[in-house]
């Protein structure tokens, strides 16, 4: 095991060539190649003898042991021994998770109900802002004085590295604002910030309409505060181990989790597609892959880590499973940590896995630190981050035109904008410049800088059609087909996603020239250009 100073050496060591940062990663020898993670507890590697050899002759590297949620104790820092032995018995890497704040209801997946779901009765309830009670992602004493004490006891195990998972929040579930509503915080909060009574009403008014008004950005500012102090306090309770966050899909500012302040620490990305009904549509696709790529506009790429997660265990096909490894690839996430709750998904899936990891594994390498460039743009602005409803413009990815991501409204290219970042630039006196802005239909009147179309595929390929006429300088697919297409100049390479269940001939254009291929339902192919 790593120390947490070595864990971070590595990290500045393997330089700053990413595809939006550089960084380093948790494993061993080759620490900047794709690896293979899987979330399991110590009694399903104790039921089953054979599993971890399973994992392990699949591609996996690692194993993450849940310890602490969230006030209990799921297995003590003895119990974790006898694990961990096991796991390094089988040539194996271990590491801990633990749940520190809890989840409104059960995300734990326990096949036999004997984990509790709610932390112990010294912790106080959370309110919503209609005066609601609920139990989870909320942060009262003793909740930090209690996590910050299991981080010490598990230090003792000496682990290079314990993930928070993403219970780690202070917002109950995606597209909520976030934080604790109740008579304690709010007096905190007005205190603090030297508000009135009456600022509280204005408050929870913004909440409702959400409206990014001064006392709304103050007190988000405020739940973020509080959740970083969290965070540090748990660093700094064992500085010699690397402390990661697991950060839920889209999940940013409104839900108490200031992305800066995780740049350079283990960062999980955020997906929610966790069963083949979600994932299965197009839609379910880019939306997926959208979060993935926000987030690495923060994430360092040999600290990102995938959300590949199955819930309920048996809910995500192995297929759809293996499909969720291209999303990595594209947004350059170094780690797919796989993951289903307490109960591991079915042994038949690694069938599946295994040769998925390896070719997603070969890609990876081709194209890791290099950027994805196209006329296309992802952003995701400030005024999504903060009181968004999390319904990003994302089904563009899957026209087949090449993509980059931006962290500012650009000045060229075809910006797809959600509702929220559209009606906060239109509402700026200052000219939105040349960049082309797109914006679904039903914000009411736009201004003469922006575009609005629905988001379907028909109206998609209409602009497709007419980005061509006026001229493509990139690679792009051909036709109205559902395709993510990525292009790597620095590489000279396009990698093309199928996103459809069946196989399909795509045509790649490109400097005169037509490249055809096949690509199987779900599948990735790269192109050589």
């Amino acid at each position: 095991m790593l120390s947490r100073r070595d864990f971070m050496a590595l990290t500045a060591a393997a330089g700053a060539g990413g595809f939006l940062n550089g960084a380093g990663a948790t494993g061993a020898e080759t620490r900047d190649a794709r690896r293979y993670h899987l979330c399991l507890n110590s009694r399903a590697v104790e039921e089953d003898p054979d599993l971890l050899g399973i994992v392990r002759d699949a591609g996996v590297s690692d194993i993450w042991l849940a310890a602490f949620f969230y006030g209990h104790w799921y297995e003590t820092p003895n119990r974790l021994r006898e694990a961990y032995a096991r796991v390094e018995a089988s040539g194996l890497q271990w590491h801990l998770i633990n749940v520190p704040l809890g989840h409104p209801g059960d995300s734990l997946g326990d096949s036999t109900g004997q984990t509790p779901l709610t932390p112990p009765t010294q912790w106080r309830m959370a309110v919503r802002p209609d005066g609601s009670r609920y139990s989870g992602t909320s942060l009262h004493p003793p909740a930090t004085e209690e996590n910050v004490e299991a981080v010490r006891a598990l230090s003792a195990l000496k682990p290079d590295c314990i993930f928070l998972d993403d219970d780690f929040r202070l917002a109950t579930g995606p597209g909520v604002i976030g934080g604790c509503f109740c008579e304690w915080h709010q007096q905190r909060f007005l205190k603090k910030c030297g508000y009135s009574e009456k600022r509280w009403e204005e408050l929870l008014a913004d909440v409702r309409g959400r409206r990014f008004s001064p006392v709304l950005r103050t007190w988000i500012d405020f739940t973020c505060d509080e959740l970083t102090a969290c965070f540090r306090a748990q660093q700094a309770s064992a500085p010699e181990i690397a402390i990661g966050n697991m950060v839920m899909y889209l999940g940013a500012e409104k839900a108490g989790i200031r992305l800066a302040d995780y740049a350079n620490v283990p960062f999980r990305v955020g997906e929610l597609m966790f069963n083949d009904a979600s994932f299965r549509p197009v839609k379910g696709k880019t939306d997926e892959l959208f979060s993935a790529l926000f987030h690495r506009r923060y994430a360092k790429p040999d600290l990102a880590y995938s959300e590949t997660t199955a819930f309920p265990a048996d809910q995500l096909s192995a297929g759809n499973m293996a499909a969720k490894l291209a999303i990595s690839t594209f947004s350059d996430v170094r780690n797919t940590m796989f993951m289903s709750g307490l109960t591991p998904f079915p042994k038949s899936h690694w069938d599946v896995l295994a040769p998925a990891m390896q070719k997603q594994r070969r890609l990876h390498e081709r194209l890791k630190g290099h950027r994805p460039r196209g006329p296309f743009r992802h952003y995701w602005g400030e005024t999504s981050r903060y009181v968004g409803d999390d319904r990003p413009f994302s089904l563009f990815l899957a026209t087949g035109i090449p993509f980059e991501v931006t962290d500012s409204a650009p000045t060229e290219g075809w910006t797809f904008l959600s509702d929220f970042d559209a009606r906060s630039l239109m509402a700026k006196d200052t000219p939105l410049g040349q960049g082309r802005l797109v914006c679904r239909l039903g914000l009411g009147n736009t201004s003469s800088e922006m575009r609005a179309v629905n988001e379907s595929l028909e109206d998609l390929w209409a602009l497709k059609h007419e980005a061509i006429e006026a001229g493509l300088d990139v690679p792009y697919v051909v036709g109205e087909k559902a395709v993510v297409c990525a292009w790597y100049p620095s590489v000279s390479s396009a990698l093309l996603w199928n996103l459809s269940d069946q196989r399909e001939t795509l045509r790649v254009q490109w400097a005169g020239t037509t490249i055809p291929l096949e690509v199987e339902g779900l599948d990735v192919a790269l192109v050589s250009l």
